[in-house]
C-alpha cells in the first residue's frame, strides 16, 4: 500500500495510529516473532494459541485467536513487502486451522471482506518511541469497522504491555 492501490471499491479504510512507549526495532519485533505475537495479537479476553510465523516477503503466517468461551478465529498474513523497521504489508484472509479460507458469514460476520490488504508502518517519534500505523482495507460496514477498531486497539495495549515486561 505504499501507492495507494484501492482493492475493493465502495469500502472504508480501518485506520489505527498509536505512539507506543519502545523504540521502532523492539515493536518491529513484536510483529515478526511468534512467542510475543502470541502475547498480544487479540483484544482483552482473548488469547493467541497460534502464531506460525513465516516472517518474510512470499511467506505467509497462520494467527488464531481463542474467545473467552473457547472458539477459535484464525487467519493468514500473505506477506506481500517487508521493509525492516518501515513497513509490513500482508493479505489478511480469514480461515481455519488448517488455513483453509473461511467465509466470514460463517463466523457471524455477514458484512465483512474475506481477504484485507493490510498495511503496518513504523516510524520514530520524537521522544524515542514508535508511531505505529496499522491500515487495513475493505470494511462494508460501519458496524464491523468499529468493533474492530476497538479489538485493534485493545490489542495495542496488550502489545504496549508486552512490551514493557
Amino acid at each position: 500500500m505504499s501507492e495507494k492501490k484501492v482493492y475493493c471499491e465502495g469500502t472504508t479504510d480501518l485506520v489505527v495510529t498509536r505512539v507506543v512507549d519502545a523504540p521502532v526495532e523492539e515493536v518491529w519485533r513484536a510483529w515478526e516473532q511468534p512467542e510475543v505475537v502470541m502475547q498480544w495479537w487479540a483484544p482483552h479476553g482473548y488469547t493467541t494459541p497460534v502464531a506460525e510465523l513465516d516472517f518474510r516477503e512470499g511467506g505467509t503466517s497462520l494467527v488464531c485467536m481463542r474467545s473467552p468461551d473457547g472458539e477459535d478465529g484464525c487467519a493468514t498474513w500473505h506477506y506481500r513487502n517487508i521493509e525492516p523497521h518501515k513497513r509490513i504489508e500482508f493479505l489478511e484472509t480469514f480461515t481455519d486451522r488448517e488455513r483453509r479460507p473461511v467465509d466470514p458469514a460463517e463466523l457471524g460476520m455477514p458484512d465483512m471482506q474475506a481477504e484485507s490488504p493490510t498495511e503496518v508502518t513504523f516510524e520514530p517519534s520524537a521522544d524515542g518511541g514508535t508511531r505505529l500505523t496499522y491500515r487495513a482495507q475493505c470494511y462494508t460496514s460501519e458496524v464491523m469497522l468499529q468493533a474492530s477498531k476497538a479489538g485493534l486497539e485493545q490489542a495495542l495495549d496488550k502489545l504496549e504491555a508486552a512490551l514493557k515486561k
